[in-house]
């Protein structure tokens, strides 16, 4: 077998028609592929025998959390240059279709045999959830999806976010500002879209290590109310706000978004909490906050949006998302979330896209995990560690080449009249 990573080669190049554009080192210790390209690192035929029995994505995300498969050199290229392997293509009828569910890679299947084994896959990491039975979106079934991602530990959490700690797209007038700085600045564009003031009362849903709860009480004299299913996050949150002196304006809460029921409040964020919701839940969400808010309030829904497809009902959630990352997650198209909260009775008055802001983030969260590498592997499995690199540089990636936005959308609850309480201006936010 000492000519594994030929053999690899040529399959490769067989089943996509093209040549390979990465080189291909494999456990035997054979080379294959360009000379001065990223290193695809097969370190175990166990990788083959994942993608033998789990042909897509599914295959190649666990060979990769596993450790047997690798990249040397710059993440971000090989990813771009496999991108035909790893995502979706076009089959030339319009129809998508994941290259490694083509019908020739069964055709292959004798190949990769030999050269993977005979012997079943290996389990699956320990680091995948099992996929869950029953119902979508129950509240107990939210809270075990969000304990698997969120409760990971908050030192990790820190490692990657940095000392703002708010996991959320940044904002980046300048693309030359820290992390921290464009955070802040996020942040302060939310409080400015909702023209928060001093006395009013601010529901933050999904409220995560209370970030933006603590700016709009420090900056804007407001009172908050942050709710999340993560207990780590609330503990957290809890001890920074007792830090900073805001106890009394500052209450967190471990509980879901359906069970508020102490409204009106004047103002409502939701930042990067609505892709949990999901498709079959989010008429309800809409409408919860939509009761949730006095009359004149408005709400700042921060979302992260797919594109649209010609057949909305073959949509298929990402599997190495929904094993691995945010388990029951959706995107829907941003197109659908307007019409679901105007269908909810809010007026939408503004939509801002930040999609190249949320690539920008991303790859300040990769580089500060790669830097802390070490110090990461002691707070978490080196599996965990994996699935975070893998998947926030790829989303990096399909923010920067359109593949999903995120988006801010501004939204009021009119009075009975119909005023908006809005300004009759351009987009200026502030008083």
């Amino acid at each position: 077998m000492a000519d594994a990573a030929q053999r690899l080669t040529t399959l490769a190049e067989e089943l996509l028609s093209t040549p390979i554009p990465v080189r291909v080192r494999a456990w035997d210790g054979s080379e294959a592929g360009p000379p001065d390209a990223p290193v695809l690192v097969v370190r175990s035929r166990r990788a083959l025998r994942r993608l033998l029995w789990k042909p897509g994505e599914l295959g190649l995300a666990r060979a990769w959390v596993a450790g047997e498969i690798d990249v040397e050199g710059d993440l971000y290229e090989a990813l771009d240059l496999l991108a035909e392997l790893i995502w979706e293509r076009d089959d030339g009828s319009g129809k998508s279709v994941h290259p490694l569910r083509d019908p020739r890679v069964r055709a292959a299947a004798r190949e990769l045999l030999a050269l993977g084994g005979p012997l079943p896959p290996p389990p699956a990491p320990a680091e995948e959830l099992r996929r869950h039975t029953g119902r979508l979106h129950t509240k107990r079934r939210d809270k075990e999806s969000i304990s698997h991602h969120y409760d990971v530990g908050n030192d990790f959490y820190s490692l990657v976010l940095g000392p703002s700690m708010v996991y959320s797209c940044a904002y980046f007038p300048d693309p030359a500002a820290t992390l921290e700085t464009a955070q802040r600045d996020k942040l302060d564009l939310i409080a400015r879209k909702l023209d928060l003031r001093p006395g009013q009362h601010l529901l933050d849903v999904g409220c995560g290590w209370g970030a933006m709860a603590v700016h709009a009480a420090r900056e804007y004299g407001v009172r908050v109310t942050g709710v999340t299913l993560s207990t780590e996050q609330a503990a957290h949150a809890r001890k920074r706000i007792a830090e900073e002196g805001l106890t009394d304006r500052i209450e967190i809460r471990v509980q879901d978004y359906r069970d508020v029921h102490d409204g009106p409040y004047d103002a409502i964020s939701s930042i990067g909490m609505a892709e949990h919701v999901g498709a079959v839940r989010y008429a309800e969400y809409a409408a919860d906050l939509y009761a949730l808010l006095k009359p004149g309030g408005r709400l700042l829904n921060h979302q992260i949006a797919r594109r649209p497809v010609a057949d909305e009902g073959a949509y298929e959630v990402d599997e190495f998302i929904d094993r691995y990352v945010f388990p029951d997650g959706e995107l829907a198209p941003v197109g659908r979330t307007v019409a679901l909260l105007e269908e909810a009775g809010f007026e939408v008055r503004d939509l801002e896209s930040l999609r190249e802001h949320y690539a920008l983030t991303l790859r300040h969260w990769v580089a500060r995990l790669e830097e802390n590498w070490d110090a990461a592997l002691r707070m978490v499995t080196p599996g965990r560690a994996r699935v975070w690199r893998l998947y926030m540089a790829a989303s990096a990636l399909s923010f920067e080449r359109h593949r999903i936005g995120v988006n801010q959308v501004l939204a009021v609850r009119p009075e009975s009249s119909g005023a908006s309480g809005m300004p009759l201006r351009s987009r200026v936010w502030g008083a």
